[in-house]
């Protein structure tokens, strides 16, 4: 079965891919860059790439082409234009290789079946990306907020992933947790259980530590991960019995796991260097950690 669709001039040099999800719908990039080097997506009967720039008269042409899979529905979203005008409000930088995002809290870095509202998903459409595609080259938890990066191509995804990689990549990580942290300035080193398919797997975490500010009640803690486990600064404070305000995953605290509160971990700072080029980027810290130091009267002085 083939059906074939004309390009309007209102359309005139969009990428193909994103020409697709405006005609179509919500169809995963992996499916459509499939569906591309199998044949079954033309541009005026020829095989292309999903970066090609289609033009007003062309005609695409879908072959046995399945709009409704399985991937369909785990990745379901279609950024609207108001989704991604936030999302570039938010960039710190952005040049011919990258860019770099303050991130907000109760977004994820790239889609998934718990997880619809996704920065690669937002990118891929928007124009900054308009030649290129978005690549992730590190993680940042969801509920976490702050400095985050995505590389523009293939090149310096390779690089970047490499330099976070072999620890280059250097971050500073602000949290406020509940109590009073006996030590001012320490080391922590844990073994950290995960599990894959059941199998429980211990992985080392280490984080150098030094608290910023505290009292009978709360801290606030600047933490630099040396090791880049997963949750790793917020299973270390939940171990020592100081977990981070508004985690409802590692706080056992019956009355915290229930609070609105935003998870209070953030992404503050990035360094790492490049061709004998030093890095530096920060975030400003999401108005609702300012009022919770506020309220715990915690005073954070930026350095």
């Amino acid at each position: 079965m083939k059906k074939t669709y004309s390009v309007d001039k209102t359309h005139d040099n969009m990428r193909l891919d994103r020409w697709i999800r405006n005609k179509i719908g919500k169809v995963p990039q992996g499916l459509i860059e499939k569906n591309l080097r199998n044949g079954k997506i033309k541009l005026n009967n020829k095989k292309v790439k999903s970066k090609h720039k289609v033009k007003s008269n062309d005609n695409v042409s879908f072959y046995n082409f399945k709009f409704e899979t399985k991937d369909n529905k785990k990745i379901n979203y279609q950024p609207s234009n108001k989704v991604i005008k936030e999302a570039e409000s938010l960039i710190i930088d952005n040049n011919d290789d990258f860019i770099v995002i303050n991130k907000s809290s109760g977004i994820s870095v790239q889609g998934g079946t718990k997880s619809k509202k996704n920065l690669v998903d937002i990118f891929r459409d928007s124009k900054i990306f308009f030649d290129n595609k978005p690549y992730t080259v590190h993680r940042l938890d969801k509920e976490t907020s702050g400095v985050f990066i995505m590389a523009k191509n293939r090149e310096y995804a390779q690089l970047l992933t490499s330099l976070f990689r072999i620890r280059k990549v250097h971050k500073t990580y602000l949290a406020i947790c509940s109590g009073q942290l006996k030590d001012n300035v320490g080391t922590w080193k844990n073994d950290l259980i995960r599990y894959e398919k059941n199998k429980p797997i211990k992985e080392t975490a280490i984080t150098n530590f030094r608290v910023l500010d505290k009292n009978a009640l709360c801290s606030l803690v600047q933490m630099k991960p040396i090791t880049g486990r997963k949750h790793q600064l917020r299973k270390q404070l939940s171990i020592i019995g100081h977990p981070i305000f508004g985690d409802k995953k590692y706080n056992l605290n019956i009355k915290e796991k229930n609070s609105k509160l935003n998870l209070m971990l953030h992404s503050y700072e990035i360094k790492f260097m490049i061709k004998d080029t030093k890095f530096t980027y920060k975030a400003s810290l999401p108005e609702y950690f300012k009022k919770l130091l506020k309220i715990k009267k915690l005073i954070f002085r930026d350095y």
